[in-house]
């Protein structure tokens, strides 16, 4: 079986576009569909056709450019079951621990709670490939917008159960803002500064930050080391639970 090939760009503001192509099938998926004009202009210099949108949740701006994909493509869309009356032009549902194909390839749903309620991850297991939209950014989390953060903490014990050398896709270009608050709450870590210098360096040079690996978040992103003993020793809670360590390093980020 070929490796599947991935088309990354920018849509928006900061989104980003993720294609997810398979060259003995030819199918190929969009991975929600932020704006219709950087979709269609990928997929024309590819030479690709659109077979599927993968939705996540249904914010405007990850479902803006499903009606019109689907009218010039005949696109199947599948999205949240729970989410399904404010997705359009959603053809099937799923929900947690549902699994379909891709281009004859396991397609795994993940429901993480929390930005919205009834947000779903897509995960090839196969394919060490996960679709975490705006769940899990790179040095970041989802704003919860929904639900708690209790509900948030969950959600992301869920992702970082997946393989390290799992490759993963999200949702925004907010890596550099991310990783300036990240050394705030956890300043002696080493890898993450030194991976805050590479951000740096490659945002001023225009090149995108995704995709990362699970193995480089857990080992780097505040959100899912609230566990750790110098995070909790920065913020003065040392015999907090995990989740009010989590509470309080999104609070901060909500106001930095």
């Amino acid at each position: 079986m070929a490796p599947l090939q991935i088309e990354l760009f920018m849509c928006r503001t900061d989104n980003f576009g993720v294609l997810m192509h398979d060259p003995e099938t030819g199918e190929t998926a969009s991975i929600d569909a932020p704006e219709e004009e950087p979709i269609r202009i990928a997929l024309n210099d590819k030479g690709w056709p659109l077979t599927h949108i993968l939705t996540t949740h249904r914010h405007g701006d990850h479902i803006e450019g499903n009606v019109n994909l689907k009218q010039r493509f005949g696109a199947t869309i599948i999205g949240p079951q729970s989410e399904a009356d404010r997705i359009p032009g959603i053809d099937r549902t799923v929900k947690d621990g549902d699994r379909f194909t891709f281009a004859g390839r396991p397609v795994d749903v993940i429901a993480t709670p929390g930005h919205t309620m009834g947000h779903v991850c897509y995960h090839l297991p196969q394919d060490k490939l996960l679709f975490s939209a705006d769940t899990l950014f790179a040095l970041g989390c989802g704003r919860v917008f929904e639900g708690t953060a209790d509900d948030m903490w969950t959600s992301l014990q869920r992702l970082i159960a997946l393989p390290d050398d799992t490759t993963v896709y999200f949702g925004h270009e907010y890596t550099l803002a991310n990783a300036r608050f990240a050394v705030t709450v956890d300043p002696d870590n080493q890898q993450l500064a030194d991976r805050l210098a590479e951000i740096e360096t490659l945002r001023a040079d225009g090149r995108p930050t995704a995709p990362t690996t699970l193995g480089i978040e857990k080992a780097t992103n505040p959100f899912l080391r609230p566990g750790d003993a110098g995070i909790r020793k920065t913020l003065g809670m040392q015999d907090a639970s995990d989740v009010d360590v989590f509470a309080e390093i999104r609070g901060r980020k909500d106001r930095f």
